[in-house]
Formats: structure tokens, sequence, C-alpha cells
């Protein structure tokens, strides 16, 4: 083989492996394709893979040029996302499921957590979620449309159960009989502080089927920007994969946006997002990182026309496809 030829076909090696993972990333002379991504809260742990990516610049290789917008008690997403005025929503299963009841053009592409991080907080002594019929249980009233229901059917929970959620952990230090709602990387660690070591039950440990802090893009962005959503969803996948192994990099940029998010929390809330697998595990392992499948929304939806929490006759496989996310396959 002449040797032109042979340095031609060692350079074609070469891109064909450093490319696996960003395959379709434009020429590097082409200019960055912009995306705004709004998450769902304040920056934090749950958002690492995401910020770790622009840390390590896995967005820039894949020919994008992302900005994340923080969320906030004042913010929704999908008001954002349908009004054009970000590209990347992060919602919620439920919430975009009652989207689309209302006509609005929302699809979901992908989930980041594979396991729900919701959690049911109690007192030393509680052996199980079935010991807490007929218990006080604090829940905000979003929780009302989503696992309050699920925890109804399963479980034979009743209303008057229920205390109000002011999404504060200080009811429950002062109440010993008062159990509460809250995210496995965030309100055990408030209690912990204020000197007691809950007992917390993680929903999806006794099967609460929906994804959480999925990726939401409008119908059209699905399809004209499929390409584009690819990429941000590798990228993405890859910086998680990274955040998970070595948090640093990233937990600088989420304090530098979030300057009231401290060490200590980063620290619990990434140890508790490993534990319990809320990224790799389900469908992670075989499909890849943001997976997602018919099944797993099936079960979503079986539990919401359980709970009458569905209006009949709309078609509420529009809230998700598979076409994008099935491409993407980083493994955890």
């Amino acid at each position: 083989m002449r040797a032109a030829s042979r340095r031609l076909v060692v350079a074609a090696a070469l891109a064909a492996v450093s490319g696996l993972a960003f395959a379709q990333a434009p020429a590097k002379s082409a200019p960055l394709e912009k995306v705004v991504f709004a998450t769902n809260w304040y920056a934090q742990a749950e958002h690492g893979g995401f910020y770790q990516a622009i840390a390590d610049g896995l967005y820039r290789q894949a020919g994008l040029d992302v900005t994340i917008r923080m969320g906030g008690p004042q913010v929704n997403p999908l008001q954002l996302l349908v009004a054009n005025q970000i590209d990347i929503a992060m919602g919620d299963d439920l919430q975009t499921l009652g989207a689309i009841e209302q006509g609005l053009p929302v699809v979901t592409i992908g989930a980041t957590f594979q396991r729900n991080p919701t959690v049911i907080v109690s007192h030393p002594g509680v052996k199980s979620l079935a010991d807490l019929k007929g218990r006080p249980i604090a829940i905000g009233a979003a929780s009302n449309t989503t696992f309050w229901p699920w925890l109804k059917q399963r479980y034979g929970y009743t209303d008057d159960q229920k205390r109000p959620y002011a999404f504060s952990v200080q009811p429950f230090l002062a109440d010993k009989t008062l159990s509460q709602q809250g995210y496995v990387t965030s309100e055990p660690h408030s209690i912990e502080k204020g000197g007691v070591k809950p007992t917390v039950f993680l929903l999806a440990d006794a099967g609460y089927p929906p994804y959480a802090q999925s990726l939401v893009v409008t119908r059209a962005s699905s399809t004209k920007r499929a390409e584009a959503l690819k990429r941000f969803l590798s990228a993405s996948a890859e910086g998680w994969k990274r955040y998970l192994g070595n948090p640093a990099a990233a937990n600088a940029l989420i304090k530098r946006d979030n300057p009231q998010m401290t060490d200590d929390l980063l620290a619990f809330g990434h140890a508790k997002i490993r534990e319990h697998r809320l990224v790799t595990g389900g469908d992670a392992p075989q499909l890849g990182l943001f997976a997602m499948t018919d099944a797993r929304w099936k079960q979503t939806l079986d539990f919401m026309r359980a709970g009458n929490l569905l209006k009949p006759g709309v078609d509420h496989s529009q809230a998700y496809t598979l076409a994008i996310v099935r491409d993407v396959k980083v493994l955890p």
C-alpha cells in the first residue's frame, strides 16, 4: 500500500473512533448551534451532568453552544418552551401529560432520572410505607395530582391524612408523628442537620413509575432539530457519566450559578444519585442514559388512568417520542 493511502486509512480509522460519542457533530469550522436549556430549579447536584458537559466542553465538541437557565419557584419551563423563549425544558412526565390534554405541542425526548427521586420521610421506627396508613403526612398541593393518588391506590391512604407542606422541614422536626414528602437528594439532608436520622422511603423502590427531570421540546423542534437534540442528549449523557465519577468541575459551575448551594449538600446529592441509581438505573444499563420505553410510559399512563387523573379520548402517547433517544447509546 502506498504511504499516502496508508495515511488516509489510518486517519479515517482515528476519525471513526474519536467520533463515536458525537457521530453527527458538524465540522469544527461550522458555527456552533445555540441551545437554551431551562432546568426545573436552582442549580444543584440533580443538574450535575449538564454542568459537567459545559465544564468539559462536551457540548462545544458536539457543535452546540448551550446555555443553562436556572429554574425556581416562579419559573415554569414548559411555559417558556411553548413561548419559544427556550429550546429544551426540564419537565415532569405528569405535567407533560397534562400539557398534552391542553393541546400544547410538547414532547419528551429523554429522561434524566430513570428512577423517580420522590420520597416519603418519616421519623425512626416506621418500617414501611404501609405503616403510614392513617398517619399524618405533609404534602404539597401539586402532589394531589402526582404521587398522592398513587399512594392512595397502592396503600389505601386517605385524604384526611394530608397536612399542608410549606417546603420546610421544621414542622417535621417539631412533630414526631408527622411524615413528609421530599426528594431523596435533599430533604433527608436538611432533616439530618436538624438532629434527626430519618427513615426514608424512595417511592421508586415501591414501583412509582414516572421518570423524572425529563427533557421536553416542542413537537416542531423534535423534527426540525432532531440532529442537534440527539447531539445534546449524547453530550449530556457523557456529562453525567463524568459527573458521577468526579463532580468537582461541575460543582464549581453550580455554585457559581447558585451561590447559596453548599458543598455538603452537593456531596449529599451526588452520593444519593449514585446510591439509588437515579441516572444509571432502570433501562439505562441496556439502552443507555436518558433511555425511555413504551412499557415504562404505559405504567405511568395506567396508574394515572386508574386514578382518573387523565381525560379520556386524549392521545397521551403524544407526550413522548423514542425517535431521538434510541440513537443515544451512552452506557453507564
